[in-house]
C-alpha cells in the first residue's frame, strides 16, 4: 500500500514517484477511476490542475475528452505541462465530439489571448494529424508508465512539485511566442466540415500568434477560390506532401500556381485529371504550361512527382522535367498520351538517373520505340526498385528486347506489367533474366495470350492455372522458390482485378446466379 501522500499530492523522492520512474507497469484501472472521479466536479477538476503531477495530466486530459468534460478540457489545455499536446492521435481513438474539439481550440485561444503567460508555460505545438505521437497516450496512461518528458524540446529535468499556473512566485514572461497547429487537410467538398471550420476561424482571429502547418496536403472536389482562401492561413512552406485531384481546366490550374511555388519544402507533389479544353488557344495553352512548368524551379527538394491524366502532356515532358532542381526518386506518369520524343527525352533526363520508382501504367506505348526506355532502365538499374508497365500495351517484340536491361537491376524489388499482350514463352524468357535478380521478391504478370478462350477476353482458368504451375517449378528448379509471381487481370465485365495465385480469386460477375 502506498504512503500516505500530502496534500499537494506530490513529493520528488516519494515511493510514487519511484515507481513511475522505474517504468513499472502501473494498474490502468486507478488511474481511470481516479480521474473519473476527479471529473464528477468539473470546478474541483480544474482548481486541482494546479498541484496535478504532470504524470497524472494525460489520462485525465483522456477522460475529460472521452467524456466531453468541456470546461475541464478547455482548462487543461491552458494549464497543459508539455511542449506539444498530440490531440489528433486521441481523436483517432475517440471520435471527438464538436463542442469538445471547440473547447480544446478555446483554451488555445484564451492562452493566446493572455498579455503575459506563467514562466512555466510550456505549450508550444498543438499536433492534431491522426498518425502522429501514436504512443504518447498509452505511455501516460498507465499502459507503460513512465515519466520521461515526452514531446519536450529540452532535457528531461528530474521530478518536483509544479508550480502555480497563473504565475506563482512572480514568474511572467511575455506571450508573443506563436503556437504552431500542425494540421493533415484533406479539403474534399465545400461547405467544410464544422470542426475544420472552427479551426480555421480561430487561425484567422489569431493569425500572428497562432500558425498552422501542413505537412501533407488533398485537394479533391472542391472549388479554387475557397482553396486559395483556406492557404492564406497556412505556412505554405511547411507543406512537403500534396496532391491535387479536383478534375481541373488548365487554366484553373493557373489560378492555383502561385501557392505551390511558395511551397519551397515540398518533397512529393501529384498531380491529377488536369485537362486543356478543345477551343483553348494554342498560346494560350502555352502560356499555362510554361506557368506551371516554371513553379518546378522553386521545388529544390521535390523528390516524387506523379503525373496521372494530364491531357497536355504529349510532347511537353521536355518542359516539365528540365525545370526540376534535383534528381527525382519516383517518377510516375499514368494514363497520359506521351509522344516518342517525349521518350527519348525521359531517357536522357538529367533529374531520373537515381530513380528508385518508375511507373508508366495506362501510357500507351504499342506504336512506339522501346529503345529509349531500354537506355533508361539501364541508366537506373544501380538503384531502381519498383517499375510500374501495367497496361502499356507493350508486345512480346517490345518486351523482349527490355529483358537485357531488366537483367541489370540489382535492387529491383517488384516489377509489374499486368494487362499487356503476352505470351508463355517470352513470360519464361522473362523468369529466366530476372532470376538472378536477387532483391526481387514480386512480379506480377497478365494473363498470356495462350490463357483465353476468345477475342472477348474470356479466360481459360484451367491454363492459367497450368502456366502458374509451371513458373512455380522453373522457380524451385532455379533456387528461387521464395519469389513471388502472381496473375492480375482485369474483368472483362466490369473491369476489377482477378488475382491467380495459383487458385483465382475471382470477380463476383464470374459466380453463376
Amino acid at each position: 500500500m502506498w504512503p500516505r501522500l500530502p496534500q499537494r499530492m506530490y513529493l520528488q523522492d516519494s515511493p510514487r514517484s519511484r515507481f513511475f520512474r522505474m517504468g513499472v507497469q502501473a494498474p490502468p484501472r486507478l488511474l481511470e477511476l481516479a480521474g473519473q472521479s476527479l471529473l464528477r466536479n468539473e470546478t474541483l477538476a480544474i482548481a486541482a490542475l494546479e498541484e496535478l503531477p504532470v504524470e497524472l495530466f494525460p489520462p485525465l486530459f483522456t477522460a475529460a475528452f472521452a467524456g466531453r468534460h468541456t470546461h475541464a478540457v478547455k482548462a487543461m489545455v491552458q494549464a497543459w505541462p508539455f511542449a506539444c499536446l498530440p490531440l489528433g492521435a486521441l481523436m483517432k481513438d475517440h471520435q471527438p465530439h464538436l463542442e469538445t474539439f471547440q473547447a480544446a481550440l478555446d483554451g488555445l485561444d484564451l492562452l493566446l489571448a493572455e498579455e503575459v503567460r506563467p514562466r512555466r508555460w510550456k505549450l508550444q505545438v498543438l499536433d492534431l494529424r491522426r498518425n502522429a505521437h501514436q504512443d504518447f497516450w498509452t505511455v501516460w496512461s498507465g499502459i507503460k508508465a513512465s515519466v520521461c518528458s515526452l514531446l519536450e524540446p529540452e532535457p528531461a529535468q528530474p521530478m518536483q512539485k509544479r508550480s502555480r499556473v497563473e504565475g506563482s512566485q512572480g514568474g511572467l514572461k511575455p506571450a508573443r511566442a506563436p503556437v504552431e497547429v500542425l494540421v493533415d487537410l484533406c479539403l474534399k467538398e465545400d461547405p467544410l466540415d464544422e470542426t475544420l471550420c472552427y479551426l480555421l476561424k480561430k487561425a484567422k482571429q489569431r493569425r500572428s500568434l497562432l500558425r498552422l502547418r501542413c505537412q501533407k496536403l488533398r485537394l479533391f472536389t472542391i472549388p479554387v477560390q475557397s482553396i486559395r482562401r483556406i492557404l492564406k492561413l497556412v505556412q505554405l512552406d511547411s507543406i512537403q506532401d500534396l496532391e491535387v485531384n479536383c478534375t481541373w481546366k488548365l487554366a484553373t490550374l493557373g489560378r492555383f500556381l502561385p501557392h505551390l511555388g511558395r511551397m519551397g519544402n515540398l518533397r512529393r507533389l501529384l498531380l491529377s485529371r488536369v485537362r486543356v479544353l478543345p477551343r483553348t488557344a494554342p498560346d494560350r495553352e502555352e502560356h499555362c504550361v510554361g506557368q506551371l512548368t516554371a513553379q518546378f524551379l522553386s521545388l529544390p527538394h521535390l523528390q516524387e512527382l506523379y503525373l496521372d491524366s494530364i491531357s497536355f502532356l504529349e510532347g511537353r515532358l521536355h518542359q516539365v522535367l528540365r525545370c526540376l532542381k534535383t534528381p527525382l526518386q519516383t517518377l510516375s506518369i499514368t494514363n497520359c498520351l506521351i509522344s516518342e520524343s517525349d521518350l527519348m527525352y525521359l531517357s536522357q533526363c538529367p533529374s531520373v538517373g537515381l530513380l528508385k520508382d518508375l511507373g508508366l501504367s495506362g501510357v500507351n506505348l504499342t506504336g512506339l520505340s522501346l529503345e529509349p526506355l531500354q537506355v533508361l532502365i539501364e541508366r537506373t538499374s544501380a538503384t531502381l526498385q519498383d517499375l510500374d508497365l501495367d497496361e502499356c500495351g507493350i508486345m512480346d517484340s517490345q518486351f523482349s528486347a527490355l529483358l537485357p536491361s531488366l537483367s541489370r537491376c540489382s535492387q529491383l524489388t517488384t516489377f509489374s506489367f499486368c494487362g499487356n499482350p503476352i505470351s508463355v514463352a517470352v513470360l519464361e524468357s522473362l523468369l529466366h533474366h530476372t532470376v538472378g535478380l536477387s532483391k526481387l521478391s514480386h512480379v506480377l504478370y497478365p494473363a498470356p495470350l495462350e490463357s483465353y478462350e476468345d477475342v472477348h477476353g474470356t479466360l481459360h482458368l484451367g491454363r492459367l492455372a497450368q502456366l502458374h504451375a509451371r513458373l512455380k517449378q522453373l522457380l524451385c528448379t532455379s533456387g528461387r522458390a521464395s519469389m513471388v509471381w502472381f496473375s492480375a487481370n482485369p474483368c472483362p465485365y466490369c473491369g476489377d482485378r482477378t488475382f491467380y495465385d495459383p487458385e483465382p480469386s475471382l470477380c463476383p460477375c464470374y459466380m453463376p446466379d
